[in-house]
């Protein structure tokens, strides 16, 4: 259920890179990123550092907006615990949306909301040209889509939905779009540029092809069903 945290799919993870681990630290994975996952809103505009530590190197930042104005969210990866003889409390492993693709970083359990659960991930299969939902390791929807050219490729990586739109008088983006947390490496045709997102066209001869900036381009029709499938904080694998 939202906010709770099943402990039956919590596992000991080794210690991260940089993270110091001593014995006195207890490391679980709270997402698979597949079949069980988890997000939360943030509570303060906190610093995230490099290991669960205020002495970290500081590697990003809370946020409460993104770019379009919706609020912001942050799949967590895992947490750390320190024992009741050690001082620290709990911190979270969340992944952190912006370029450099691929940031992670650890806040203190204080900094984020209640932990919300999805089971469901999204495969976008580049070589293959389609997108595939999967629920509970089941694939419920899938669709022809059209990423990015040769010069302005869509980025490889994990990444996950931020927010659901609506688009109103721009029919290059259908009637619906996902903004996701990967950036492109070059262009973007998500206004403000840099955004990856997932939306319909008004050139659906195109799909599948490559004729994007970095956006992954459904028909109408396949984004219009995806759209009412999916929920915010789904992972998103794009190989």
């Amino acid at each position: 259920m939202p906010g709770a945290i099943a402990c039956a799919a919590l596992l000991a993870l080794p210690a991260p890179a940089g993270a110091h681990s001593t014995p006195s630290v207890l490391y679980k994975r709270l997402s698979d990123l597949h079949t069980l996952s988890r997000w939360a809103y943030p509570t303060s505009e906190m610093h995230a550092r490099a290991a669960p530590s205020p002495r970290a190197p500081v590697v990003g930042q809370l946020h409460f907006f993104t770019i379009d104005e919706q609020a912001e969210l942050y799949v967590v990866l895992a947490s750390a615990r320190a024992s009741a003889r050690a001082s620290g409390g709990t911190w979270l492993q969340v992944e952190l949306p912006g370029r450099p693709n691929g940031q992670r970083g650890w806040v203190p359990r204080a900094a984020l909301g209640a932990l919300n659960i999805v089971r469901s991930y999204l495969h976008v299969d580049r070589a293959h040209l389609v997108a595939t939902l999967f629920r509970e390791g089941r694939a419920i929807f899938s669709a022809p889509v059209g990423v990015g050219k040769a010069s302005t490729v869509t980025p490889a990586g994990h990444f996950y939905v931020l927010e659901k739109l609506r688009t109103l008088n721009a029919p290059i983006y259908g009637p619906y779009a996902l903004g996701t947390s990967a950036y492109a490496p070059t262009l973007s045709e998500w206004p403000g540029g840099g955004v990856v997102g997932v939306h319909g066209t008004d050139e659906p001869a195109l799909i599948p092809g490559r004729p994007s900036h970095g956006c992954i381009r459904m028909r109408d029709a396949d984004v219009s069903r995806l759209w009412a499938m999916i929920a915010v904080g789904t992972p998103i694998e794009i190989t």
